[in-house]
Parts: C-alpha cells; sequence; structure tokens
C-alpha cells in the first residue's frame, strides 16, 4: 500500500470491534461498538501555519491512539478499512 496523507491528516487502522462482553456475552454484529482506539499507519508532512512553515505532527507512525467514535472518514484501501483524520481529532497515545 502506498498512501500518503496530506496536511496534518493520518490514517489509522481501527482495532476490530469485540465480539463479547466481559461477562461472556456473544454480540451479534448490529450490537457491536464502533472501535475509539487504532494503530496509525501512515501521517502527514504536517499542518501549515501562517507563516507558510511546516508544524511537525505529535503522532508517528506505530502509535495507538485514542480517537472520537464518529470521527474521520471511512475509506477501503486493498480491502481492508482504514479512518483519515486530522491529528486534532485524536483525543491520546495510549
Amino acid at each position: 500500500m502506498k498512501i500518503k496523507p496530506l496536511g496534518d491528516r493520518i490514517l489509522i487502522k481501527p482495532s476490530p470491534a469485540e465480539d463479547k462482553t466481559k461477562g461472556g456475552i456473544i454480540l451479534p454484529d448490529t450490537a457491536k461498538e464502533k472501535p475509539v482506539v487504532g494503530e496509525v499507519v501512515a501521517v502527514g508532512p504536517g499542518r501549515r501555519s501562517d507563516e507558510g512553515k511546516v508544524i511537525n505532527l505529535d503522532v508517528k507512525v506505530g502509535d495507538k491512539v485514542l480517537y472520537g467514535k464518529y470521527s474521520g472518514t471511512e475509506t477501503t484501501i486493498d480491502g481492508k478499512e482504514y479512518l483519515i483524520m486530522r491529528e486534532s481529532d485524536v483525543f491520546a497515545v495510549v
């Protein structure tokens, strides 16, 4: 896969949704929660300031991040699901 996000955008591979609860109840596909943790697969060069300088991103490839449940844009690349979002939509590095 050769994809490079632009600006301050990052490409995230979401963690798989849980198949069962802590109590052992198996969840059907319709009841599964959207994941909020994922791994950064690619990052853009950074955002530009008003003066034209590039401000580097705080996250890097390989980081596990926590993001908003409905953040980003879902996309499929080579048959795999990914999210593309701005770095500001990421809450924390786990």
